[in-house]
């Protein structure tokens, strides 16, 4: 029955390892494409997912971002979408929106009638939905203890309602805080996104009414209203361009994600902390043309072996990524192939967003990238 899928999820622990892990997915095809090494390079209305502070980058009063994204052949769509503006020339804030749906799920409980036929108009359909709306604000820094420190420093904050819903059985709402930083220093950029800082809580709700008849042929102890906690994660980052020549340039990036509930499949993981890389690149064309790669989801796995007197052998896998994004005046589209190094296990996932802005800042508030690289590297 598909509904069983979905009851371990009502019955988490107060802080269990996969909380909100939608969450995790990320936003914006460039991300996506970069193996999410975004941390010090989101320059745009994604960086109210990826990091607030940097929002002060974006070189537009107005900004909007939109992705859909299919997973498991369809089977559940990932849609975002954000908006970005400038308050003043030292602070931004945005609006985000992600929603991760499995939609039209069947609802057999009722398949066999009183009389025990089998009677497919019983059946009913439900989704599963988890929503997240995201506040963001950021702001520069022009003084620290009294003395000036120039732009390169921004600080961020998100604040979070989660809403997620299992059809009429069960539904929950989570708050939560995020906080982050943002510093260049000349072709460098350096970032920290510490996610959860103040620990998210959602609250669940159970219909016991809707579950009691299933429960109690099956045996299960109906589960009951809880609190479930997502502990924070800390994701550190760099990056740097680097010009090729005049019209090439590369942009590298890197990421180091620090979670705190429990060893996971990680590279490197301790009782107190586990964590992994993640590896971005991006070349551009003029600034108009792009082509990203990225790898991360550092896994080792254990390769079961049938041959009679063999042992299972351990491994190491990685997740690599690719896309292309083209900037066609104040429109931006983006491309990534995702899960390409899990094939055996998910289908290819493409994913595309759009990026459209409005009223460029002026004056020296407006960052033309491509002419302060070209001045450094001569």
């Amino acid at each position: 029955m598909p509904l069983f899928l979905y009851t371990p999820r009502l019955q988490g622990q107060n802080t269990p390892k996969y909380s909100n892990e939608f969450l995790a997915i990320g936003v914006g095809a460039r991300a996506l494409a970069m193996s999410n090494a975004m941390t010090s390079v989101a320059d745009d209305a994604t960086a109210g997912y990826w990091n607030p502070a940097a929002l002060t980058d974006i070189e537009y009063r107005h900004q909007f971002t939109a992705q859909h994204a299919a997973y498991f052949a369809g089977i559940a769509n990932y849609d975002y979408i954000s908006y970005a503006r400038a308050i003043d020339t030292d602070s931004h804030f945005a609006l985000s929106v992600i929603r991760l749906g499995i939609d039209d799920i069947p609802d057999t409980r009722f398949l066999f009638d009183d009389n025990g036929r089998l009677n497919y108009d019983n059946i009913d359909f439900f989704s599963a939905q988890d929503y997240a709306f995201i506040f963001s604000y950021a702001r520069s820094v022009g003084l620290i203890f009294g003395k000036p420190f120039g732009r390169g420093l921004t600080f961020g904050m998100n604040f979070k309602v989660i809403r997620r819903k299992v059809g009429d059985f069960a539904d929950a709402w989570g708050f939560g805080l995020d906080a982050a930083m943002k510093y260049r220093h000349y072709d460098w950029d350096f970032g920290i996104m510490i996610r959860d800082v103040s620990t998210t809580f959602n609250s669940w709700a159970i219909n016991q009414e809707n579950l009691a008849a299933v429960f109690s042929q099956t045996n299960n102890d109906l589960p009951g209203n809880s609190v479930e906690l997502t502990l924070p994660k800390l994701i550190a980052g760099a990056s740097r361009t680097f010009p090729i020549s005049d019209k090439i340039g590369l942009l590298t990036s890197a990421d180091l994600v620090f979670t705190f509930d429990g060893r996971r499949n990680t590279l490197v993981k301790t009782g107190f902390a586990s964590f992994e890389p993640q590896f971005g690149f991006e070349f551009d064309y003029e600034d108009k043309f792009f082509v990203r790669m990225g790898v991360g989801n550092f896994q080792r796995i254990k390769e079961f072996s049938r041959a009679a007197g063999s042992t299972d052998q351990m491994y190491w896998t990685f997740q690599p990524n690719m896309g292309l994004g083209i900037k066609l005046d104040d429109l931006v589209i983006d491309y990534a192939l995702t899960d390409i190094g899990n094939v055996a296990e998910s289908p290819y996932s493409h994913v595309f967003s759009l990026k459209y802005s409005l009223e460029a800042l002026p004056g020296m508030f407006a960052k033309d990238k491509r002419k302060e690289r070209d001045e450094k590297s001569k």
